[in-house]
C-alpha cells in the first residue's frame, strides 16, 4: 500500500497530527506560506504589537515608548524596533542633534495593519465588557480609522 505524500510545513509552522483530517484548502495553506502566519510571524511578540500600538497616535522616541511599555526592557525594545523597521513596518529618524535625537514613526506599510488593530481593539473591548480602558487607541465608530 503506497504512503500518502509528506506534507512539509513551512518552518515555525506546527506539523498537522496524523490522525487530524485535513481539507484540501488547509493543505495547500501548509504547502505554500499563509497569509496568516505569515503576518504573525511578522508581528512576532507582543511586544511588537504593544509598539506598534503607540506608534498610531504619534511618533515617539525610544524613551517614551520605554515608560509607555512598563517591563520592556531596552535591550528587547531596540531589538524589536530593529525589527520592525528591517520589515518595513516602522521608520527610524535621526535628527542631526547634540545629544542626537531618534524618533519612530509607523510607515504606510505599518498603517495597514490598522483594521487588524481595530478589530483586536473591539474584541479586546467586548471580553473584557468595558466600555472604556487605558489603551491610547480609540476607535471612531462613525469612521473606520484611527487619528494621527
Amino acid at each position: 500500500m503506497e504512503s500518502p505524500p509528506l506534507i512539509r510545513p513551512i518552518p515555525s509552522m506546527p506539523i498537522p497530527s496524523p490522525d487530524l483530517e485535513t481539507s484540501p484548502s488547509t493543505q495547500n495553506c501548509l504547502q505554500t506560506q499563509c497569509p496568516i502566519q505569515f503576518v504573525l510571524d511578522l508581528l512576532g511578540s507582543k511586544w511588537s504589537i504593544l509598539i506598534l500600538r503607540e506608534l498610531w497616535t504619534q511618533n515617539r522616541r525610544t524613551h517614551e515608548l520605554i515608560k509607555a511599555l512598563p517591563g520592556i526592557s531596552t535591550k528587547t525594545l531596540t531589538s524589536r524596533l530593529r525589527y520592525l523597521e528591517a520589515n518595513g513596518l516602522v521608520e527610524r529618524k535621526v535628527y542631526p542633534e547634540v545629544p542626537p535625537r531618534v524618533e519612530y514613526t509607523l510607515t504606510a506599510k505599518g498603517q495597514e495593519l490598522q483594521p487588524v488593530f481595530t478589530a483586536l481593539y473591539r474584541v479586546g473591548q467586548r471580553w473584557l465588557d468595558q466600555e472604556t480602558s487605558d489603551c491610547p487607541i480609540k476607535v471612531n465608530d462613525t469612521v473606520n480609522e484611527w487619528p494621527r
